[in-house]
């Protein structure tokens, strides 16, 4: 049940006594109990078509895993619905990794949904690696081809790749805590070493080989598998699709332009079917004729450092309190 708005008058860092729309105590907020993932997608396909939840990202530091969801609070008076987290590439951050996963806990514990993505080093390297070079990196096409080839060398190194985050994303089942979790994203783009690779051989099969190894092999079945692209307007997203039985929801990041057009929309929907679907980066926040346009949207989710860099805090503040959205203490899981 979404609980009644007050006005109040309040102070941030930037906006001097504005007055907003802001909630009770965040103590009143319900904590989530352990709960299998399948409530998660029947609460998300229960909320597409009339609600939106809210949602922020929080890049490196991992030693700061909750840095840019405190800044929605400073502006809004508001925690996110759903809080976002990176497993990480440098050093120093996949050394904090255990941070990152005890946020995504605490997180959950306060009634907001939890996202991880992870930039991952190739497995042509270490486990740690820079972003230029590393991530943002090239792996030629034999290598690749050896990377999705069962039984190879470059295919086994892979899954040790994924063998480092399974200790953690086990602590998050044994905490009964679902994961929206997207791997490999933007996978129709070539800034990352996985992506524009469509076809059968290509980027969709790698998804496929991560999916199976970490949900069957390793059993983690608290994660909720989010399949993503970026709105190149190029298009063609479907050549990067994996296929149903790996996708539990699919999802946009809009870079190319502030919003997903309504040609972008209807690809998705394309793709999703009876799936749920969502902005999963965004650099402006929802307005209401987006919202009210593009209703099927199920989360969106504020990339770290663009929230305040691209937005001004009466922005923030309108989408936060606009009917659609919904913050934490507003989600009811079944």
């Amino acid at each position: 049940m979404r609980r009644i708005r007050y006005y109040v008058t309040f102070i941030t860092a930037t906006a001097v006594a504005a007055a907003i729309f802001v909630w009770p105590s965040a103590g009143s907020a319900q904590a989530f109990p352990a709960t299998p993932k399948q409530n998660v997608l029947t609460y998300l396909r229960s909320i597409s078509g009339n609600h939106i939840v809210s949602g922020q990202h929080n890049k490196e530091p991992a030693s700061a895993p909750g840095q840019y969801t405190q800044q929605v609070k400073d502006v809004t008076g508001q925690y996110p619905g759903l809080w976002g987290g990176d497993l990480m590439f440098n050093a120093a951050d996949v050394a904090n990794r255990q941070r990152v996963v005890d946020q995504a806990k605490t997180e959950w514990a306060n009634g907001s949904l939890a996202a991880l993505t992870w930039h991952v080093c190739p497995p042509t390297g270490g486990s740690a690696c820079a972003f230029e070079g590393g991530v943002k990196s090239t792996v030629p096409a034999a290598q690749f081809s050896q990377i999705v080839t069962d039984g190879s060398a470059l295919n086994t190194a892979w899954k040790r790749r994924l063998d480092e985050v399974v200790p953690y994303l086990q602590q998050l089942k044994s905490a009964g805590v679902p994961v929206l979790f997207r791997p490999l994203h933007e996978m129709n783009e070539s800034w990352n070493w996985w992506g524009n690779r469509p076809g059968a051989n290509g980027s969709a099969r790698l998804y496929q080989i991560t999916h199976d190894y970490l949900a069957r092999t390793k059993g983690l079945d608290n994660l909720i598998w989010v399949w993503n692209v970026q709105d190149n307007p190029a298009g063609g997203w479907s050549n990067y699709y994996p296929g149903d039985q790996y996708v539990d929801v699919v999802s946009l990041d809009v870079w190319y332009k502030n919003y997903p057009s309504s040609a972008d929309y209807q690809q998705m929907r394309s793709i999703a079917g009876t799936k749920p679907m969502a902005l999963a980066e965004m650099g402006k926040v929802p307005t209401a004729s987006l919202l009210d346009n593009q209703p099927q949207w199920a989360w969106f989710m504020m990339w770290s450092e663009q929230l305040r860099g691209n937005n001004t805090n009466a922005e923030i503040q309108t989408a936060y309190f606009l009917p659609r959205v919904l913050n934490q203490g507003e989600i009811a899981l079944p």
